[in-house]
């Protein structure tokens, strides 16, 4: 059995991060992770989607975050680079997970 993969891409991460935003307003609540990788000399934010059998990266190239984490506010959807975990509990804090190597081929 084969995977099938979608890819989409994002002009801006503040579209990119509505999909944390959607996840974890679910029933499931599972909120996507947010990694980071460099692919072919280019710096690549994304976020997995789906289950096994069929999935979805939603990707963009972005410049290499300085912080460790995003702080995305629930109810604006307005956000921030932030070095750690905040009190705010209107706020998502989502790490960015910076990996070595992927199995994905971003299609550029």
């Amino acid at each position: 059995m084969s995977n099938e993969i979608s890819y989409l891409k994002y002009e801006d991460l503040t579209d990119m991060l509505k999909v944390i935003l959607y996840s974890s307003q679910s029933m499931l609540g599972v909120i996507p992770m947010l990694y980071h990788i460099k692919h072919n000399n280019r710096d690549i934010l994304f976020i997995q989607t789906g289950t096994v059998g069929a999935v979805t990266v939603h990707y963009m190239v972005e410049n290499k975050p300085a912080m460790k984490f995003i702080q995305l506010k629930r109810l604006t959807g307005d956000y921030s680079f932030v070095d750690s975990i905040g009190t705010d509990t209107q706020s998502i804090y989502v790490p960015v997970l910076k990996l070595e190597k992927s199995s994905f081929d971003f299609p550029f």
